[in-house]
Order: C-alpha cells, then structure tokens, then sequence
C-alpha cells in the first residue's frame, strides 16, 4: 500500500488514528504494532510471516547478547571478588589484579556477545541475500560458467532492506552498551514494523526514539506541523515526481530521440527520483511526528553540493549514516594506513550499490561514486575551483550517474550515455522533443525551484511580514495540494515508487 494513494489516504489512515486515539497511552504501541502489521499485510500479505520473523530474530538476538554479556560479567566478578579476598592485606596487589581481572572480564563480555551479535546478524541477512540477490548470484554464474541453472524468480519482499538494517543496528548498538535492551516484544515490533518508515525510510534507529517509545506528548501543534509535512510530501510525490515520470516514460517509448530528448530525460530522471525519495521521507517523518516521535531527516537539499562528498552528507542521509557508524568504521575508516584506507571506501560504495538494486549498473553507480570521492578527498580540487563550476560539477556527476541508475542493464546504461553526447547520429532536437518540452517545462522549472531552500525562504519572508496572511495562504495551499493531489488519485494517473521494492 503506497502513501500516496485513494486507500490508504481515506481508509487505512483515519480508522488508524481513531484507534490510536482512542488508545490509553500504555496501548498505543499495541496499536502501532497491529496497525503496522495490517498496513503491510496488504501490501504483501503472503510475507506477513517473513516480517514476523526478523522481528523475532531480532527481539531474541538482542536478549541473548545481554543474558550472554551479564552472564560473563557475573563469572569474571565472582573471579575478582575472590581475588580481591585473597589479597586484601596486600593493597598494591589488589589493585593491579583487580584491573587485570576487569580487563579479562570486558574481553569475555564482548566476545560472548560478539557471537550472539553476528549470528542474529547472518541469519537477518541470509534472508535477505536470498530474496534480492539470489537470482543475481545465479544469472553471473551461469555466464561465467556456462551453466544453465534455473533462476528462482524470488519476488523482493517490500522495505526488507530497510528492516533489516534497523535490526542489525539496534543489535550491534545493544552489543556497544549504547541502547538498554528491548524486552518488550510489542514495542520493539513496533519499532521495526512502523508503517510510515517501514517500506522506504528513513532508517530509523532504535536510539533515536527509543525514549519516545517509552514515553511520548502528543501536542496539537505536533500534530499540526506532522500534517503540514505529510501534506507537502504527498505533492512532492504525486504532483512533482510523478509527472517527472510520466515525462521519463514517454522518452523510454519514444522512437523519435535526440540529444536534446536526451538530456531533458536525465534531467527528468534526476528531479523525480529526489522528489519521490525526499516526497516519500517527509510523509513518514510527518506521520510520525502526529503520533510524537521525531524521525531523522534524510534529505538536506543535496542538489546544491559543492562536492559529491558535499552531496552524500545531504543525500540519504540516514543511509550513509548507517554505512559509516556500522561498516566503514568497524572496518578501521580512516586510521588505517592509506592502501587499507581506500580499500575500505570502495567496500562501503560498493555495498552501497549493492543495497540499491542487484544489477552491475548498480554496483557501477557506487564504485563510481567511490572513486571521486577518493580523489576530492586525496587531491582537494573542488576547493580550488569557483564555487559556481563545483555546482556544475556536482549537477553532472548526478546526471551522469542517475542515468547509470536507471538504466535496465550495463548495455542501455551506456547506451544512454552516449545519447547525451550524440553519437549515433542523433538529431540535435525533433519535434516531438520541442512538443514534450513545451509540455513539460513549467513543471520542470517548478521541479527545479523547488529543490532549493528558495521557496522556504519566500514563505518565511511572507510570515515575517504578514503572519494573519500567511497562515491563511498556507492552510488554502495545504487543501489545494490534497485536493489536487485525490485528484490524480482519482483520475488513475501514473503513481510509481522507485523505492517501494527496496
């Protein structure tokens, strides 16, 4: 069930918060864990049981790994409070047996746990190896062997990914000590299962609204401003990127391509996977802030970077957190001689690939982005540079590189690519390129405006000067986008999810 649809806008999302609230405040998680499970159960009801699963797997790895650190903890203090007996007339030696028996005693705990951690960890991610890359693993070993090995056709279970990463970070923050253990089943289910974040994100971590799932307000201005941002991610998503897509469909049809088509394609492309992505986080951000829980932001205007370093700080930006807190920086980062080093970037890039889709133009679209990072990193020339070729840079790195993205395979990737420099005897422009970008373009510009700070600033300008007017203007506006939006709703037009498969 996609956000952005007649069902869950007008069934699904008011019987919700009637329940919700109606519930006294020690039930609401029972209602988030239930109403979360009927969510997705009709999206995908046949992996009701798989979801139940990596629930279960990671509600008891995240007990075994403290029962297994408390119970090592009490051997190794029983060892120290012995010693400290035996020695208690000799001062200087209690003490230095006393550290070395708290040193052995902070070994043993960890590494208990360290197995209780990485078995949790391999069996959530063996589940999630089968389903979105088993097929892939088969495809390139028949190539490489010449085999003919069936393919299994798994279909990818929705938001697997994203579950699976918020589970193996709630347990690997268990086993640092930097979370308290959840023995409550309900609420942890909750906080793995929470619809508005459980098919596409943000990742939430378990630290971050472990609080809040104790104990949360509900305000009437929190649920204002959770409205106010569902609203304006749901015309983000439906109003924006959706014709963006249309506008990408219409080029994949055509047989009348220039370079111009081209170029209008990428950019198309470029403008609606920000939308759809930064549309979708903001209604989970918003559903969650009217029921009190404060998600991570995941977008920060990252098509205004003056680096891809710049950009990857502003992009998915609980993605690359997870990367660097639960893998770049286990491997060793950057305290590593510099071969060690660099090596660890491209994992990291490559995995991030990888988590995107189990095709090589998308372990290509990460190594790329590994290898300028590398060298802005070794060289530092994009501080050398005016400020406004950076921009430019940055714009074509991502134009080029959503291109790679989006392409079916490695073949059409560069197929595309060589379209934008007009090999192949392309025309500079037709007239079904003119046609579509008279079409398209005020929704272009609009695309384009509307991925900066710009139009936050005319609006806080607005409130500054007239407050009356503007809180007037703004609740019209936030109808007229629901409206609007129901509307195409209603009409059947092209409502697609890039990231609802992830």
């Amino acid at each position: 069930m996609l956000f952005s649809s007649i069902p869950f806008l007008y069934y699904y999302l008011p019987v919700f918060f009637v329940f919700y609230a109606a519930a006294p405040g020690k039930w609401k998680n029972c209602v988030i864990f239930f109403g979360s499970l009927a969510f997705y159960g009709c999206a995908e009801p046949k992996n009701l049981i798989l979801i139940l699963t990596f629930v279960l797997t990671g509600y008891l790895g995240g007990i075994l790994i403290v029962h297994e650190q408390s119970r090592k903890t009490a051997c190794a203090q029983g060892r120290k409070t012995a010693c400290d007996q035996k020695n208690k007339d000799a001062r200087e030696q209690k003490s230095r047996d006393t550290w070395e028996q708290g040193k052995r005693m902070d070994a043993q705990q960890r590494k208990s746990g360290r197995w209780c951690l990485a078995v949790s960890a391999a069996v959530l991610l063996s589940f999630l190896g089968y389903f979105k890359y088993a097929d892939f693993l088969l495809e390139n070993l028949n190539r490489l062997t010449g085999l003919s090995i069936p393919m299994l056709r798994v279909v990818l279970p929705v938001g697997i990914s994203f579950y699976t990463f918020q589970i193996i970070s709630y347990l690997a923050d268990v086993y640092r000590g930097d979370v308290a253990c959840q023995r409550n089943f309900i609420d942890f289910g909750a906080y793995v299962m929470f619809f508005p974040q459980l098919i596409a994100g943000p990742i939430v971590r378990y630290r971050d609204i472990a609080g809040e799932l104790e104990k949360r307000t509900h305000q009437i201005k929190a649920v204002y401003d959770g409205v106010t941002r569902f609203l304006l991610g749901l015309g983000k998503k439906i109003l924006i990127a959706n014709a963006m897509a249309q506008l990408v469909d219409i080029f994949r049809a055509s047989d009348q391509k220039s370079v111009l088509f081209y170029w209008i394609y990428a950019a198309a492309f470029t403008l609606f996977i920000y939308f759809d992505f930064s549309g979708y986080s903001d209604m989970a951000i918003g559903l969650g802030r009217i029921m009190g829980f404060h998600f991570p932001e995941n977008f920060n205007y990252p098509y205004l970077s003056g680096s891809i370093t710049e950009f990857w700080r502003r992009w998915h930006m609980t993605l690359g957190g997870w990367f660097r807190d639960y893998v770049y920086i286990p491997l060793g980062g950057n305290r590593v001689k510099k071969s060690r080093w660099l090596f660890h970037i491209f994992i990291v890039w490559m995995l991030t690939g990888l988590w995107h889709g189990a095709a090589w133009n998308f372990v290509i679209w990460g190594l790329l982005f590994a290898v300028l990072l590398i060298i802005e990193k070794l060289t530092g020339f994009t501080e050398k540079i005016p400020k406004a070729f950076r921009h430019v840079y940055v714009l074509l790195v991502l134009v080029f590189s959503f291109v790679i993205f989006n392409a079916a395979d490695m073949a059409q990737a560069g197929s595309d690519i060589r379209g934008l420099f007009g090999f192949g005897n392309l025309p500079l422009y037709t007239a079904e390129t003119m046609y579509y970008l008279k079409s398209y373009l005020l929704t272009l510009i609009a695309a384009g405006i509307g991925c900066t700070p710009f139009p936050k600033y005319v609006f806080a300008a607005m409130q500054r000067r007239s407050p009356g007017v503007f809180s007037l203007v703004k609740m019209v506006g936030l109808v007229m986008i629901l409206l609007l939006s129901t509307a195409y709703l209603v009409d059947g037009s092209f409502n697609p999810f890039l990231y609802f498969r992830f």
